[in-house]
């Protein structure tokens, strides 16, 4: 883990997130600018294969949005949902030219 990752896992700590919580949450702040993951290859990458629902309940407890890009993880079949909103979900990813 980098040393920024240290201090993220530190940060969600104190706002008494699991330890599954903090790594779909870290693994999500590794998403590039301009690059979106579905809920599923989220769940692949911390080998949680098939845990895509309980990836999403995670991102809806995301306490640092701004530094925590989880506006990059996406459905399958659509968008999926965001706790700040689909519409400003939809306005992140069309100023990062995604959409």
């Amino acid at each position: 883990m980098l040393a920024k990752e240290r201090i993220l896992d530190r940060l969600l700590t104190i706002y008494g997130l699991s330890n599954f919580e903090r790594s779909v949450l870290i693994e999500a702040s590794r998403i590039k600018r301009g690059r979106t993951i579905t809920y599923a290859e989220l769940a692949e990458r911390i080998g949680r294969t098939g845990s895509q629902r309980a990836v999403g309940n995670a991102l809806n407890k995301n306490p640092l949005p701004l530094l925590i890009p989880c506006h990059r993880v996406v459905g399958s079949r659509g968008m999926g949902g965001y706790a700040l909103g689909t519409a400003l979900k939809r306005f992140f990813l069309f100023i990062e030219s995604v959409l």
